[in-house]
């Protein structure tokens, strides 16, 4: 009659035992080879039935693994047909890893007896076993003498917590919360027993002794810039610049971002909890450019007032001459993002004024570390001019600039004129044409010609010199830039310029 074989995880008692079945051909192979560790292990089901055959039979032999099949029966036998036999020692697989990447497994005797919680009187796992946790069977069921006269202290001195606050106690909580405000500490007296205001107490001092420590490590700093890092996404980026999140955040030194929503975190914890629950994976607002893998979505801070907060603060950690954190609702923001298959991860953005009376097209703007360096801080300039040509208006960026700031946008006008006079043909040629034609506001426009040393005062009239070397510059890098895909299409924008809010 064939052996029936059993699915992995079942079992007659209802525990796994996938683990646990008999091999005879390997136990041939392994006794073969002469090797000390038997790799065959019998069931615990199986290994019972041979005890109690073995316990009926007048001759006692040692079971013989050879070709043979074993002694035992194949049938199924359920707990309550089983003989009382002594308890028989536990096998579990331990897996480890050679160095030549193979896995084997060591298996360590423990006795099914007892449970971790006390309550059971057998368990079934390695997690249960008392023997594993250095305790006996016995430890885990009762407490001990020490352990039930603490008990009994503990439960004596929280019967000594008043019922309640009297009026006169409550005036005096009121008054001193009126009178000191978050400076101060709230009164604690008579709120709990004696013992648990104690125990809270050492846990203040245990938790300042930590951070003092960490402070003397380095690892937490005093001054203007409290955060040093920040784990963003799948980056760890070190801050430049002081940003004036919560203090009970600040002083951490380091905080965890969701890189979709932007909610700060205190922990890696927290941030993986939160993760498992957080639904966004783009920005909020009105997706109205895309690109490839590239999108900018247009997020109104009146709308989304949270998100446009967190992101102010955020680039703060990265800008010098921010100012603006909190009153977002007069902004929309346009931020830019590179899709994979796990979401739409920040790139960079870029603010500007719902009504702005001197035309600047941008508030703020910020290219995210990672990716700086790459182009993207060329696209959101020419994102934010190219919503200028859709309004029919000529814009600038709001003073003053920052030094990366003042560096892209100077890089920026010098293509933009070079491309443009390299596509001119006639003779005489206007400020005021190249401004409407490329939403440059006239005053960078002369500025830039004039650090570009192109526009010369000659006879009372100023001339704009055509260099023909610095064209020829351009154009070289544009040949080089054509495979990197970096630049903006204006048939992939979607949007319509908003009315007056």
């Amino acid at each position: 009659m064939p052996r029936r074989k059993r699915n992995a995880g079942s079992s007659s008692d209802g525990t796994e035992d996938s683990d646990f079945s008999t091999d005879p051909e390997h136990t041939d192979s392994s006794e073969s080879d002469g090797t000390s560790r038997r790799s065959a292990r019998v069931t615990r089901s199986s290994a019972r039935l041979s005890q109690s055959s073995q316990d009926s039979s007048p001759v006692r032999n040692p079971p013989s693994f050879g070709t043979e099949e074993p002694a035992y029966s194949t049938r199924r036998v359920t707990r309550s047909q089983q003989q009382p036999t002594p308890v028989t020692p536990k096998k579990y697989p331990l897996r480890q890893t050679r160095s030549s990447g193979s896995e084997t497994e060591q298996v360590v005797d423990f006795s099914d007896r007892g449970h971790l919680t006390g309550k059971h009187e057998r368990h079934f796992s390695i997690s249960g076993c008392p023997l594993y946790h250095n305790l006996s069977a016995d430890e885990c069921k009762a407490p001990t003498e020490r352990q039930l006269r603490y008990k009994e202290k503990v439960a004596e001195l929280r019967k000594k917590r008043n019922a309640g606050l009297t009026k006169e106690q409550k005036e005096k909580y009121m008054e001193h919360r009126q009178t000191y405000g978050n400076t101060r500490e709230p009164l604690l007296e008579n709120l709990t027993s004696e013992y648990d205001l104690e125990l809270f107490r050492r846990a203040q001092a245990r938790a300042s002794e930590d951070l003092e420590k960490l402070r003397l490590q380095g690892q937490i700093t005093e001054g203007s810039n409290m955060i040093k890092t920040i784990a963003f996404g799948r980056y760890e980026l070190d801050t430049w610049y002081h940003s004036p999140y919560p203090e009970e955040y600040a002083r951490l030194g380091r905080l965890y971002m969701c890189e979709f929503c932007l909610k700060y975190m205190k922990s890696q914890t927290i941030l993986r909890r939160h993760m498992a629950k957080c639904v966004w994976k783009h920005p909020p607002g009105d997706e109205i450019y895309r690109k490839g893998s590239i999108s900018v979505f247009e997020v109104d801070g009146k709308k989304n007032k949270i998100y446009c907060q967190n992101l102010c603060l955020l680039a703060k950690l990265f800008l010098d001459h921010k100012t603006l954190y909190y009153d977002v609702e007069p902004f929309l923001f346009y931020v830019m993002t590179e899709a994979d298959n796990t979401g739409c991860h920040l790139i960079g953005y870029f603010s500007k004024e719902k009504n702005s009376f001197l035309n600047y097209n941008v508030s703020c703007i910020l290219t995210m570390p990672q990716y700086m360096r790459q182009g993207y801080g060329k696209m959101l300039i020419d994102f934010s001019y190219l919503l200028s040509k859709v309004e029919e208006k000529v814009g600038s960026p709001e003073r003053p600039l920052s030094d990366l700031g003042l560096i892209s946008y100077r890089s920026y006008w010098k293509e933009v004129l070079l491309r443009y006079l390299h596509n001119f043909q006639g003779k005489e040629i206007s400020i005021k044409e190249i401004s409407q034609e490329t939403a440059v506001n006239p005053v960078d426009i002369v500025s830039t010609l004039q650090a570009l040393q192109m526009l010369k005062y000659w006879k009372g009239k100023h001339l704009v010199l055509k260099r023909q070397d610095l064209i020829d510059e351009w154009i070289a890098k544009e040949a080089k830039r054509s495979n990197t895909n970096k630049t903006m299409d204006p048939s992939c924008l979607k949007w319509t310029p908003p009315k007056g809010t």
